[in-house]
């Protein structure tokens, strides 16, 4: 039976070949071709030819759905005269069916064996040929920022990625493959020329950018890829892309090993992700991961240290990335609930918290402040369900047949402002609350890419916003060797307001004006002239309308005062010994420049 199974099962997976033709009509045969296959075994005939290949595929299918193995007749197609009858006189011949269906299954099996190796190497033929016309290398040119020098950027570099045609003529590609990009360019396969690209819009959070091209020339002799449905366990997928090692288009095979939400590299985000056993090398991002003659992804990223661990972008994550761009026209992220929660495994903490037989779910540990649900939802609710899906004691829903993913999942792929219905369990007691879900900046961001680091000097004091990339320039080890006290608020703290930043003191760029104050860098800025800090903007006007002195409150209750006309001064000093353009960043001069203009109006 066990084999019987992985026939079926086999017999589904097929192509649309003319094995698959032939496998579909096995499932209902005429009841004489079994009689005739078993009688054929039972009187000891060899397989000679492919059609006894094919009554041997028959039998045991169409057995599977009789009764203790017998063969009845088909009322619509009635006996020839040449098949035994099911009576007691044939039960010495119903003892050695059982006998040559084993026999049968096992002789049966090299067969399949060589169908399905035929399948799966007609299937990668029909991949390549498919990328051939569809996928594409591109070539970037990028510039990333110096976080810890923030007027100045790092050296340029080239890289190379791969990328996909689409419809409405766009390439989807990956978005570290462009990110800080100064210029693109693409090349079809076969093609010795490369044609400028824009990019049109990029989610950093699902490492996934749209690329269009102007040339009309480009897009003449290409085809376009569709988007297919997530992969089943152990289903085979070829990679295309142009991976480091040549300049010739790649083709590497393997199968789903795992589905479950995983760490985003590029953009420190929990999405879905699709592990496979296809090697990923730099190059291959960007390329698609072909299933049949659809994507089922978008390879992004590998694993460190093992081999052929690889990860693709699915397609529910891509199918949410290019909707809210045609939606909207640009990127619109990933909704979150804001929420901190906690496992409730422990049989004492369901109890303490009332939690009822088979109730199961997650505990409320912290809300967001800037979250829908922070009016809504209390510390210590119990989130039962969502959207009617039954949340498990370790966080985990249903997701297929007998898989399990974190809930988290139907969160992310909710569209912003779309509302959800929160199952919950409050003080011993059932509610269903509805709430809005967006997506939530973080007090501090993770990344920051295609946008400039902000920065603002005055008396060689250079204020920044706390950012990540800030940390990482730490190196690969910041989160030891980066400042401990800015590193656990990164981590940690949540926003109590809409736009709220973290406004630290990077460095202190000597001057007579700053001597004594050098070592109080790397420190919050607390308050300026007994106000809070609400961000950098907020400090530039804080410190503009100074008079006499401006004094800075510090972490740790340490304190830096000046004297403001002399400290204007010093700054176009120091600016000109270190050869800093501006005192502010591009983004300040612009939000000074229209404050004053709102201050001079009144």
């Amino acid at each position: 039976m066990a084999m019987l199974a992985q026939i079926l099962r086999t017999a589904r997976r097929f192509s649309s070949s003319s094995s698959f033709k032939f496998l579909n009509d096995c499932y209902f045969p005429p009841a004489s071709s079994l009689a005739a296959a078993i009688n054929i075994r039972a009187n000891a005939v060899p397989y000679s030819s492919l059609s006894a290949s094919h009554s041997s595929l028959k039998s045991p299918t169409l057995d599977h759905c009789c009764n203790n193995g017998e063969s009845h007749r088909n009322e619509e197609n009635p006996s020839n005269g040449n098949d035994p009858v099911p009576c007691s006189s044939h039960k010495p011949l119903l003892r050695t069916r059982t006998t040559s269906r084993r026999r049968g299954l096992r002789s049966l099996q090299p067969h399949l064996n060589r169908i399905e190796r035929k399948r799966i190497t007609t299937d990668t033929f029909s991949a390549i040929e498919l990328a051939l016309d569809s996928v594409v290398k591109v070539f970037t040119v990028s510039c990333s920022p110096n976080y810890l020098l923030p007027w100045q950027n790092k050296s340029q570099r080239e890289t190379m990625g791969s990328g996909f045609i689409i419809s409405g003529k766009k390439i989807l590609t990956n978005a570290h493959v462009v990110a800080y990009h100064t210029f693109v360019l693409v090349r079809k396969h076969g093609s010795p020329t490369k044609y400028r690209a824009e990019v049109q819009a990029v989610g950093h959070e699902c490492d996934l950018a749209i690329l269009v091209v102007n040339s009309e020339e480009f897009w003449e002799d290409t085809n376009c890829l569709e988007l297919g449905d997530i992969p089943i366990l152990q289903e085979t997928v070829a990679v295309v892309g142009y991976p480091q090692g040549g300049d010739n288009i790649s083709v590497t095979k393997g199968v789903v090993s795992r589905i479950e939400l995983t760490q985003y590299v590029h953009g420190a985000s929990q999405l879905m992700a699709i592990q496979i056993d296809a090697a990923i090398n730099p190059g291959n991002s960007g390329g698609p991961a072909i299933m049949g003659n659809k994507v089922a992804g978008v390879a992004f990223q590998n694993l460190s240290g093992a081999e052929n661990i690889g990860y693709i972008i699915p397609v529910p994550v891509i199918r949410h990335f290019i909707a809210g761009v045609e939606e909207s026209g640009k990127y619109v992220g990933f909704c979150s609930l804001g929420l901190s929660c906690q496992i409730t495994e422990n049989v004492q903490l369901r109890n303490h918290f009332k939690m009822g037989p088979g109730m199961t779910g997650v505990l409320v540990n912290k809300i967001n402040p800037l979250s829908d649900a922070y009016d809504i939802l209390k510390k210590d609710d119990i989130i039962l369900a969502f959207d009617g899906e039954p949340i498990a004691n370790d966080g985990t829903v249903s997701f297929r047949n007998r898989e399990r993913i974190t809930f988290d999942h139907l969160v992310s792929m909710k569209k912003p402002n779309e509302k959800s219905v929160l199952k919950i369990l409050r003080d011993g007691e059932v509610h269903e609350l509805s709430i809005t879900l967006r997506p939530l900046r973080p007090l501090v961001p993770v990344h920051q890419f295609d946008k400039l680091p902000s920065y603002y000097i005055f008396a060689g004091l250079v204020f920044i916003p706390l950012i990540q990339p800030y940390l990482h320039e730490y190196g690969e080890d910041w989160y030891n060797t980066s400042p401990r006290r800015l590193c656990e608020r990164a981590l940690r703290e949540l926003p109590k307001k809409p736009g709220e930043e973290l406004v630290i003191l990077s460095q202190v760029l000597m001057d007579d004006i700053n001597a004594g104050y050098e070592r109080l860098a790397e420190l919050q800025v607390m308050k300026v002239n007994g106000v809070e800090v609400e961000n950098l903007k907020h400090l530039c006007q804080l410190v503009d309308k100074s008079e006499d002195s401006v004094r800075f409150d510090l972490d740790d209750e340490r304190v830096i005062v000046l004297n403001y006309e002399m400290a204007k001064i010093a700054t176009s000093r120091i600016l000109n010994h270190h050869r800093i353009p501006s005192a502010m960043s591009r983004d300040l001069m612009e939000d000074v420049t229209l404050y004053n203009s709102e201050m001079a109006s009144l």
